[in-house]
């Protein structure tokens, strides 16, 4: 049982067949359109945890980019990148590299910008998060520019909402999505759920988070780029509960020297 499994129940709205995930894209974009002036134009984007590619299209879409990298562990989804670009009216360069989004020095070569985009930062522990900064730090220019949309899970889920050891996670036609807590790692810092399929309570993966504030992935990011901001999200009701994290101008002596002498987990 593996992610892979549990992203066919669940609806991400990322397929490009989707009516509803064509308007996610069109609002994707017009974010980016909104910050086009503090991104990197006619360049080469990353698009790491990219699933179907939907972000990096509207990226690339929106400055002119030459070359689109998509990287993903599921690399059927990837695929799909071809679609939007189709979709998008556009043609840049297209490299689809399935892989560890923790390994991406490793995977990619230098790009312009990078996001990662779809909350995914609930998949990374604080060790795989110290990582994954180095190493887009190592994959950006000098003057590079690292976007990651998320949300302030320990004011969201811990304070706001509560955390919930039941939860319905989602409906679909003919059937429900469940996710109960299941143990809690105190060296990762993480959450295990596992998600079961109703009628019939079927187990369909386990799946460890880690519940991230925004102010930690700020000062992360500060530790690798120069720059690091919020720029604070619309329509959610609560301040700068949801954004998405502007980082610039990554500091590679410092990733470098992390990287070379760090291992994960303790």
């Amino acid at each position: 049982m593996s992610l892979e499994e549990l992203y066919r129940y669940i609806n991400w709205r990322m397929n490009p067949g989707d009516e509803r995930a064509r308007e996610r894209f069109r609002k994707v974009k017009e974010f980016f359109r909104e910050i086009s002036d503090e991104l990197p134009s006619s360049g080469k984007v990353l698009d790491i945890c990219a699933g179907t590619g939907i972000a990096g299209v509207a990226l690339a879409k929106v400055t002119g980019a030459r070359l689109l990298t998509v990287l993903d562990a599921r690399k059927d989804d990837l695929e799909l990148a071809r679609e939007w670009l189709k979709l998008a009216g556009i043609r840049p360069e297209l490299r689809i590299v399935p892989g560890d989004a923790r390994e991406v020095n490793k995977l990619v070569g230098e790009h312009d910008i990078a996001l990662l985009w779809g909350f995914t930062m609930p998949h990374f522990d604080p060790f795989d998060a110290v990582r994954l900064f180095a190493g887009v730090a190592l994959s950006l220019s000098d003057d590079g520019v690292f976007l990651v949309e998320d949300t302030d899970r320990v004011y969201w889920i811990m304070y706001r909402a509560g955390y919930r050891k039941f939860l319905v996670e989602g409906k679909r036609d003919g059937y429900t999505i469940a996710s109960i807590h299941e143990g809690y790692d105190f060296v990762r810092g993480t959450f295990r759920r596992s998600y079961y399929l109703l009628p019939g309570f079927r187990r369909i993966s386990g799946v460890d988070f880690h519940y991230w504030d925004i102010s930690t992935q700020l000062a992360i990011g500060r530790i690798f780029f120069r720059e690091a901001r919020l720029i604070p999200g619309k329509g959610h009701g609560t301040e700068n509960v949801w954004g998405v994290l502007y980082f610039r101008k990554p500091r590679k002596d410092v990733a470098k020297l992390v990287l070379e002498d760090f291992s994960a987990p303790l």
